[in-house]
């Protein structure tokens, strides 16, 4: 068969997008200065441009009531924070992503899949383009016995790869990392947009074929996106981001993307000498050290798809020496932050033009769910009147910009967390407590106050009402 045509073409690093010559907006993704310049090798075509099809047989439409459902049954890696964002666990014959930033995991992750795996008997290929088989053998030495079953290979080639997968027939495949691995048909170099679209297009059909679970790692940019283009996250089943302060002790699994369940799971994890740990109960984990008697402190509860965190809200709010205040948020939205102390400067009279403020996610936690905004409201107004808030009030809902205070999703949940971890006053949207006070035939006592399972339930209907309180 003759070689095809050398050409070269210009490709978005962003979505992908191909282009006969440089622009410089993508007409795709709109992104700016994306273009990259590489030489591709065209395939040799039949009628019309279009590649033949060698020794391809013709596939034929099915009714959907033919289609048979059969339950695949899921390998557990016995890490219950993975397999919670996984779906439950691994789904045989699906390709998984994995980015984050250097140093922050990955790799120790995968590893201890690989070891789990293989105490239960799986086959498990741990494939390396980085490192070489003493490094990661130094690494596994850290995190205790490994089984038999468990083979190392230091390739970057991906056609041997692929005769390796095909001989062994390995349950699981772990590939470290997509940006080292090359494909030969592809005359780009490794880690450009043509060869990480091409290889991943390999292990998608190895993945797909033969049944078995592939694991790529992915590099991410300095905007924190998986780096090569968009295009990459679409082919793969589930994309799965690993996140933390490399100098913090706690990692964060989070679900960006998966076919086989949800994605608003996420998973803990705390970096040790041995390796990553799982954090059972990550409230607890967020709220220790917490100051006592502290103003512009409050703890809110935020949902990560079926679990609730409880996470501490600091505020501090202190006079400007300039005359332009200043504005500051950590863990949460700049700009939410900015329009909740607009709603109290509005709706309380608080004269805050002339002050600082700094609002700050306790434990290095990044929230952007809206039901945290009552506990920003209040940490703002604690710290602004310099009067500390009750250590064993726990605050949730969400505030609109007539200063009302709506409801959320899932207030029972978020209340049954709280007294777990001794919490006795909870204030929450009117709505809810109704909601919940009528689905248990509970009643309301004065000032639209209720005891409900042993915490004290205070319904409030709008920020102000939640500020009387306190």
């Amino acid at each position: 068969m003759a070689k095809g045509k050398k050409t070269t073409v210009f490709f978005c690093q962003n979505c992908g997008y191909e282009s006969s010559k440089w622009m410089g907006q993508c007409p795709g993704c709109k992104e700016w200065n994306s273009f990259v310049e590489e030489t591709v090798v065209a395939a040799k075509s039949g009628i019309g441009g279009v590649a033949k099809s060698e020794g391809r047989q013709r596939q034929k439409a099915q009714k959907l009531s033919d289609i048979s459902m059969k339950e695949e049954e899921k390998l557990l890696t016995h890490m219950s924070e993975l397999d919670r964002v996984l779906g439950g666990g691994i789904v045989p014959g699906s390709l998984t992503l994995v980015g984050g930033d250097p140093g922050i995991g990955k790799s120790t992750l995968l590893l201890q899949v690989c070891r789990e795996l293989s105490a239960d008997g799986q086959k498990v290929l741990y494939i390396s383009g980085e490192e070489s088989l003493k490094q990661i053998k130094i690494r596994a030495n850290r995190m205790g016995e490994f089984s038999e079953t468990l083979f190392l290979l230091c390739e970057t080639n991906l056609s041997l790869i692929e005769e390796t997968i095909k001989e062994m027939e390995p349950k699981v495949v772990i590939i470290d990392s997509i940006q080292t691995m090359y494909n030969e048909n592809v005359s780009a170099a490794p880690g450009s947009v043509s060869q990480v679209r091409e290889s991943t297009g390999v292990l998608m059909q190895l993945a797909k074929g033969f049944g078995i679970s592939i694991f790529i790692v992915g590099h991410v940019t300095k905007e924190g996106t998986v780096a090569g283009p968009r295009v990459l996250e679409h082919m793969v089943d589930t994309v799965l981001y690993f996140e933390g302060d490399r100098h913090a002790s706690y990692r964060i699994l989070r679900g960006v993307k998966n076919r086989f369940g949800s994605t608003n799971e996420i998973g803990v994890f705390e970096m040790r000498q041995n390796g990553l740990e799982e954090v059972k109960n990550p409230s607890e984990y967020m709220l220790s050290g917490k100051p006592e008697g502290a103003s512009g402190s409050i703890v809110a509860c935020s949902m990560e798809g079926t679990r609730p965190i409880l996470i501490e809200i600091q505020a501090l709010v202190c006079p400007t020496n300039f005359g332009f205040p200043r504005r500051q948020a950590t863990g949460t939205d700049f700009n939410r932050v900015n329009l909740l102390m607009a709603v109290l400067e509005k709706r309380l009279c608080l004269q805050m033009s002339n002050c600082d403020a700094y609002v700050n996610i306790a434990g290095g936690m990044k929230i952007t769910e809206p039901a945290v905004d009552l506990g920003m409201a209040m940490a703002i107004v604690s710290s602004f009147k310099n009067r500390p808030i009750d250590e064993k009030t726990i605050a949730f809902g969400e505030i609109g910009l007539s200063g009302e205070v709506r409801a959320v999703n899932m207030a029972e949940q978020r209340i049954s967390e709280a007294k777990k971890l001794g919490f006795t006053t909870c204030i929450l949207p009117a709505v809810c407590l109704d909601q919940i006070l009528e689905q248990n035939k509970g009643r309301h006592t004065e000032q639209g106050q209720a005891l409900w399972d042993g915490m004290r339930l205070a319904g409030v209907k709008s920020v102000q009402d939640a500020i009387d309180l306190i």
